[in-house]
């Protein structure tokens, strides 16, 4: 397995002098990591969670998976020091005054179960606000555990663990961002720190993989849902909020938590399209606005096509949307296909689509053979 770091951030950062702190954070620029038009495997709405790690005296490990940037208060200090937001342990010490550092191999870890297990495609490493406590060095392992593994199972010997991010040095108040190559399907990682120090926030980027015997117990399932293994392969806008709110689990909560267009100045109108668990039948499609009132999207259509080179259908006429509410639609006919297109009209946006109905023999047949060539 291989990975490498793009681009790559060594040393402490200055000192925190007053005003923005986001103002000399080291990051790509607002084009990113090349791997972050995935899904954040370790999204806590997913599932997600930081299920153990060995030491958290300044800060939870909790703090590692929240969804916003992480923040700094240079006054909020508590019992045991500078509070933090994000994972961080205690200095380490050597054996002796004689032996006063720590070895080679003293480090610091956590273990992350994935909300939904998958292919790792990128990891950043978070160490914003940490300037000069952040580790020297980190590196990554995955594994992959059927069902809901102990921190103690996961640690015993009898877990292969792969490694994605070999031992590599970070910078502080940075991005650190890491392209992996490992077709294999993980459920957890193991993040190290070398020795010590803090991370901000983790963020795993990759394809879900989805259980083919989970999804043929459930028979009839959201066929773009996130977390079954549905992406958001374009979109015409992602100026206020991403494309990929639409598919991610629940009822959304707040107006940023679907997708918003700006405003539109010309005759055109703004979609998003799909790639469905596999192939499928759609037999219900629901379209919320939900938190979205003023902005919501006039109109949408659906269309399907089977295949990369397939045909677009109109399976679902332009329609009428109501601001705020959640919108059923039952097929005439079920809607065979392997993408999906959602174009509303003229622009604004909507919170959620859900596509019901079930796999094809065909579709079931292949994500079961890609099941079991990702090792699952």
């Amino acid at each position: 397995m291989s990975s490498s770091s793009l681009p790559s951030y060594t040393g402490d950062a200055s000192p925190y002098g007053g005003g923005d702190p986001y103002a000399d954070y080291r990051s790509p620029g607002p084009s990113g990591f090349p791997f972050t038009q995935y899904a954040d495997l370790a999204d806590r709405r997913l599932g997600a969670g930081v299920v153990a790690a060995n030491d958290e005296f300044f800060a939870e490990r909790e703090n590692l998976l929240k969804p916003e940037a992480a923040e700094f208060d240079p006054e909020h200090f508590g019992h045991k020091g500078k509070i933090m937001d994000g994972w961080e342990t205690r200095r380490r010490r050597g054996v002796s005054a004689e032996q006063p550092h720590p070895t080679d191999e003293d480090h610091d870890w956590a273990l992350i179960r994935l909300g939904a297990p998958g292919v790792v495609r990128g990891i950043v490493v978070d160490t914003a606000h940490f300037r000069g406590n952040y580790p020297q060095a980190v590196s990554i392992e995955g594994t992959s555990v059927a069902g809901s593994p102990s921190p103690e199972e996961l640690l015993s010997g009898d877990v292969k663990w792969t490694t994605l991010v070999p031992r590599t040095a970070v910078g502080g108040h940075a991005a650190n961002g890491f392209a992996v190559d490992a077709e294999q399907r993980f459920t957890h990682l193991r993040v190290n720190q070398h020795p010590d120090g803090g991370i901000a926030r983790l963020r795993v980027y990759g394809e879900v993989a989805p259980d083919p015997a989970w999804l043929a117990a459930l028979s009839t399932f959201d066929l773009v849902a996130l977390e079954n293994g549905g992406q958001v392969e374009d979109a015409s806008d992602r100026f206020y909020s991403p494309a990929t709110n639409t598919i991610q689990p629940g009822r959304s909560r707040k107006m940023d938590d679907g997708w918003e267009t700006r405003r539109r100045r010309d005759k055109g109108n703004d979609w998003i399209r799909y790639r469905l668990v596999e192939q499928s039948e759609i037999r219900a499609v629901e379209i919320d606005t939900a938190y979205l009132k003023g902005n919501s999207a006039g109109w949408a259509a659906l269309s399907v096509r089977d295949g990369e080179s397939g045909e677009w259908r109109e399976v679902l006429p332009r329609t009428r949307l109501q601001p705020d509410t959640n919108h059923r639609f039952v097929l005439d006919a079920p809607a065979v296909g392997t993408h999906a297109r959602i174009d509303i009209y003229p622009d604004g946006g909507i919170s959620r689509l859900r596509l019901f109905g079930s796999l094809t023999d065909q579709g079931a047949a292949r994500l079961t053979a890609r099941h079991q060539e990702l090792g699952g």
